[in-house]
């Protein structure tokens, strides 16, 4: 069930009016639970069960941990859950992808034989609520919470609707604590757990109507523009293929963090608080800056269960640039089981890794402290964001590495310039509008001003969002694009 689907949109004023009515905290449990499956059935039918039994192997899993009298049972227990769950993930995920791989070897070694492909649909979501159920049993190991004793409480954290696909990724001690503790006064024993309040029902309204403006107005208008240029790039000038790029990055930025608005805006008009997923990402200074600021739930995530069990930066400065590069390859292979996106993850580990040789080298450059050196830096920052997108948007790698050489090496006639924008003029004054509004944004908390409009202004921004929408939709939902991961 797409967000930016009239569906949707019944769905949860439905879903909203018999939560509102129900009075007593484990009945909205178990229908919240049953709208989760509900919302997560609708898009992947039978599919369900793979949720289901990741739920219940974790909850399990978790009591065993807990319960365990040694150090040495209680990590061989925690090895046995996360092999299920990384198991699970890279059978449906990763299975064709290695099977490809092993016959291109194959016949590069005049091996007869061929393994046929599973061609297994790609569970929706998997890759997130894999990552969210994970926490829950790291997070045991680590003492860090205790077993939840509700099967139904933990269903719903691992099935929560609102950011079931694509996230923000949840963790078990952040948000398992909100489905019992007490809400806005009201006392914990019978009363009501989710209680819709008018600042939150106003400001979870606001993030919603945030989101869909990214996504609709502004992420699927860019979208024919950038399957248009990468589809076949090949032939195209470097203002095309640069131009190209960059649409693609505004568009997977307002697909993305306009699906992580609806989401939070939704989860908070049901009373529960989950993590913002971007901070304005394109004025990021440096590559580090940029992963604190993009995906803030995945990068925190990697950082948390990956990096730094690999050791971090408690090792050598070599092992920690390796860290570094092993983090975002694996981050790449997450996104999706295809080279391009191994290419873009070790890009970005690449860039990470020099940027911290850099800083260990000559940790102290003044100029970059200064108005001209900050910009300059996000300049540079940026230039080289959006290079590694070209691996992400061009999956074919002649494509890709075409396009990696147009960006790099510039080279344009002017005449062709002027026909190719006059003749993109929509797509153009799209972009247009996403920078105006990303650069005040970034001088402005324009979110914090919009929540505290008065009722009646208020009003009048959701009647533009709302028109502005209707003028450029042509009626069609498209998919948002982590849907794919």
């Amino acid at each position: 069930m797409l967000f930016n689907s009239i569906e949707f949109i019944i769905f949860f004023i439905l879903f909203l009016t018999v939560i509102y009515a129900i009075k007593f905290r484990k009945f909205q449990h178990v229908f919240l639970l049953i709208g989760s499956y509900f919302f997560f059935y609708y898009s992947s039918n039978y599919l369900i069960v793979l949720l289901i039994f990741t739920t219940i192997w974790d909850f399990y899993f978790g009591e065993i941990i807990f319960k365990a009298n040694s150090k040495e049972r209680k990590k061989l227990f925690l090895i046995i859950s996360l092999a299920g769950n990384l198991g699970l993930l890279g059978f449906f995920k990763y299975s064709d992808f290695a099977i490809a791989q092993f016959n291109f070897v194959g016949n590069y070694f005049d091996f007869t034989n061929q393994i046929p492909e599973l061609n297994f649909v790609l569970p929706i979501a998997i890759s997130f609520y894999t990552f969210h159920s994970i926490t829950y049993t790291v997070s045991i190991y680590r003492n860090q919470i205790k077993p939840c004793k509700s099967f139904i409480q933990y269903a719903i954290f691992v099935s929560f609707f609102p950011q079931l696909v694509a996230g923000p990724i949840l963790r078990a001690k952040e948000f398992l604590p909100q489905l019992s503790e007490k809400i806005e006064g009201f006392k914990e024993h019978g009363l009501r757990l989710i209680v819709i309040t008018g600042p939150n029902l106003k400001i979870g309204i606001t993030l919603m109507a945030v989101g869909f403006f990214k996504k609709m107005f502004i992420a699927d208008n860019l979208s024919p523009l950038v399957n248009e240029i990468f589809s076949n790039p090949i032939g195209l000038d470097s203002f095309v293929i640069v131009l190209g790029t960059i649409a693609f990055g505004i568009q997977i930025y307002c697909d993305f963090s306009g699906y992580s608005d609806i989401a939070i805006g939704a989860a908070l008009i049901l009373g529960f608080k989950i993590p913002i997923n971007f901070n304005k990402p394109y004025f990021a200074s440096s590559p580090a800056d940029f992963w604190r600021r993009w995906h803030i739930s995945l990068s925190t995530w990697l950082r948390d269960y990956l990096y730094i069990p690999l050791g971090g930066n408690r090792g050598s400065k070599y092992r920690t640039y390796l860290n570094l590069i092993i983090v975002m390859f694996l981050g790449g292979l997450w996104h999706g089981a295809s080279w391009n996106f191994v290419v873009w993850g070790l890009m970005h580990g690449g860039y990470l890794a020099i940027h911290k040789l850099l800083s260990d080298r000559i940790p102290y450059i003044g100029f970059f402290h200064t108005k001209v050196g900050k910009i300059t830096s996000i300049v540079i920052t940026q230039y080289f964001v959006f290079l590694a997108w070209i691996p992400f948007v061009a999956t074919d790698p002649e494509h890709m590495t075409y396009s990696l050489y147009k960006f790099i090496i510039f080279d344009f006639e002017l005449s062709n310039v002027r026909s190719f924008l006059f003749s993109h003029k929509e797509p153009m004054f799209i972009m247009i509008v996403f920078v105006i509004l990303h650069f005040i944004s970034y001088k402005n908390n324009l979110m914090e001003k919009i929540k505290s409009l008065k009722i009646h202004w208020w009003g009048i921004f959701l009647m533009i969002i709302i028109i502005s929408i209707i003028f450029f939709y042509d009626g069609n939902p498209e998919d948002f694009v982590y849907f794919k991961f």
